[in-house]
């Protein structure tokens, strides 16, 4: 993780641009998530904003562009690949999560495509299930670009105002007290990810109730 926030910090104009473009559209086209922290170049682009390496207009606007389009891709990949989806490689171990993920596509609809953009798995799967279960392109696109907006503008101004905070507390507390505060910030969101994380596993884990239609039940 630390190498892709030092590529990406390291660069500005274009071509910080252009690769946070490529990982927030990855995260989405390609399946993996879990993987690529689209979430986190999202974020580390409000930060460059935050320093004037890069327009925060602009970066908002490739964040935004970058989530739909990569929602778009992986709608049509699993509109053509059907359930051959679920089989391909990164999703190879990843089926009990890829379960709640189509799961949480039949209870939720159309708006599991907004909803799912706050989950990092479902941000990833999501799509391309919707795409394997023929939800109506128009109802996918408007859902896919309200989440698309929201999220991406989100976490663009949380890495604008971190970034801000930060140089703000350097300037009249002193560098070692940014560091503090920056330890303390950081800290603070690792522990509520662990948290998070420890909390979802155990729902993971949990035996489920068996429906009432099931004859073993």
């Amino acid at each position: 993780m630390s190498s892709i926030q030092h590529l990406l910090l390291g660069h500005g104009g274009v071509v910080a641009y252009l690769l946070i473009f490529a990982v927030v559209f990855a995260e989405d086209a390609l399946f993996v998530g879990f993987v690529i922290p689209g979430e986190t170049a999202a974020v580390l682009g409000g930060v460059l904003a935050s320093r004037g390496s890069v327009s925060l207009g602009i970066m908002t606007f490739v964040v935004i562009l970058a989530a739909v389009l990569g929602d778009t891709v992986g709608y049509l990949i699993g509109r053509a690949l059907g359930p051959r989806i679920l089989q391909i490689r990164p999703l190879r171990n990843h089926q009990h999560r890829l379960a709640a993920a189509q799961a949480f596509v039949r209870e939720r609809g159309a708006p599991a495509v907004f909803l799912g953009r706050f989950v990092a798995f479902f941000r990833a799967t999501v799509p391309g299930l919707a795409g394997m279960s023929h939800m109506h392109y128009r109802r996918f696109l408007v859902w896919n670009v309200a989440g698309g907006i929201v999220w991406g503008v989100g976490a663009v101004l949380i890495g604008w105002f971190a970034g801000n905070s930060f140089a703000r507390v350097e300037q009249t507390a002193g560098l070692a007290s940014a560091i503090i505060v920056g330890v303390i910030v950081v800290t603070a969101a690792v522990s509520w990810i662990i948290v998070r994380r420890r909390r979802e596993a155990r729902e993971e884990h949990a035996p489920r109730a068996p429906h009432h239609d099931d004859p073993s039940a």
